[in-house]
């Protein structure tokens, strides 16, 4: 199994990013082994590595897990025809749908995200993304018309849902599809976080498909060191390395899912202001990396900032107070764009 992020314990050569909450990590060394817990969900692998005293933990902390995960496919995915996303997504017109919480919790996050990057992060663009060949109607080879992404385009738009948070209930206003795959992995991050302290577990490291979370210590008295991913055309940029305490990390790029046709390069990150994926002639941005206390919102930032590019990302993060390592392609080569939150770690 193919894991986004390194179990790092050199330093040197590395730029080491240093969260200030790292001053509140325990002081004292956790008792009990390292475990470690994988499996597959939502199309893609995740892994939790974890302290406990007890082996036969590996079972509870197993269920537990898997509890979470399912929770998150049962309400969230476009994948299954019997979600509560996909049963919202075939109602019919002016139809009120009451949510179970934590779809409204998600649905409302993206809501938010989405008015606060103008629409640079939009959940309505399922139907653009099945379009292009990156959702569960199957791939393609060459790219859909102008005119059908313009037709499907014309149904898309986070202004038309209507929330009512008193009852937790959205409206379906007609053939407005919702997607969760620009967020759903972050949250199901945060909710194996909050069910593993509910457990009694303060000290872990927890990835589901790149996206990761981190609190206390290891064994060894050391945090949990994680490596930013980067682009693999990277070349002669220096690796960093943040301590991942009480903090989460995701990770958006244009090398991940693609097609290449005549010559063009088509990434599974659409525009939800045009309907057409980024691309490198107008957006050169090939990775973003966000920190942030809540893995959802790194989750959401990351795919927003890349549909941005990098000066309006920046802009955005410094105004905002957000974490984020920028990987802009140029014709020198790949250059670095941190924010100053992100400076504000360098060791």
């Amino acid at each position: 199994m193919w894991l986004r992020w390194k179990y790092c314990h050199n330093k040197q050569m590395r730029r080491v990013l240093i969260p200030q909450n790292l001053q509140s990590l325990p002081s004292k060394l956790p008792t009990g082994a390292l475990h470690t817990l994988s499996g597959q969900s939502m199309g893609t692998t995740w892994i939790v590595r974890y302290i406990h005293p007890d082996q036969s933990s590996q079972t509870v902390v197993q269920t537990l897990i898997q509890r979470e995960l399912d929770l998150v496919v049962a309400q969230m995915s476009t994948w299954q025809a019997d979600s509560n996303l996909s049963l919202f997504n075939s109602a019919g017109a002016n139809t009120w749908h009451t949510l179970p919480s934590a779809f409204f919790q998600v649905l409302d996050c993206a809501l938010t995200i989405a008015a606060d990057t103008d629409g640079a992060f939009d959940p309505t663009i399922g139907a653009v993304v099945n379009l292009w060949g990156f959702g569960p109607n199957g791939q393609r080879i060459s790219p859909p018309s102008k005119s059908e992404v313009e037709a499907v385009h014309a149904h898309t738009g986070w202004q038309k849902l209507q929330l009512d948070q008193s009852a937790m209930r959205v409206l379906q206003p007609g053939n407005l599809y919702v997607d969760f795959s620009g967020i759903a992995k972050g949250y199901s991050v945060d909710l194996i976080a909050q069910a593993l302290e509910a457990a009694g577990i303060e000290n872990y490291l927890i990835e589901v498909g790149g996206e990761l979370s981190g609190a206390g210590i290891k064994p060894d008295g050391q945090p949990w060191w994680v490596a930013l991913e980067m682009s693999p055309s990277a070349s002669g940029i220096t690796e960093s390395i943040v301590a991942l305490h009480r903090l989460a990390v995701a990770t958006s790029g244009d090398y991940r899912r693609y097609f290449d046709y005549q010559g063009q390069h088509y990434a599974h990150t659409i525009d939800p202001r045009t309907g057409f994926p980024i691309n490198r002639t107008s957006n050169a941005l090939v990775s973003v990396s966000v920190l942030h206390a809540q893995c959802m919102i790194a989750d959401a930032l990351a795919t927003a900032f890349t549909v941005m590019g990098t000066q309006a990302a920046l802009s955005y993060a410094e105004q905002h107070d957000v974490a984020v390592l920028l990987m802009e392609q140029t014709p020198e080569g790949d250059k670095e764009h941190l924010s100053p939150q992100l400076m504000a770690m360098l060791e």
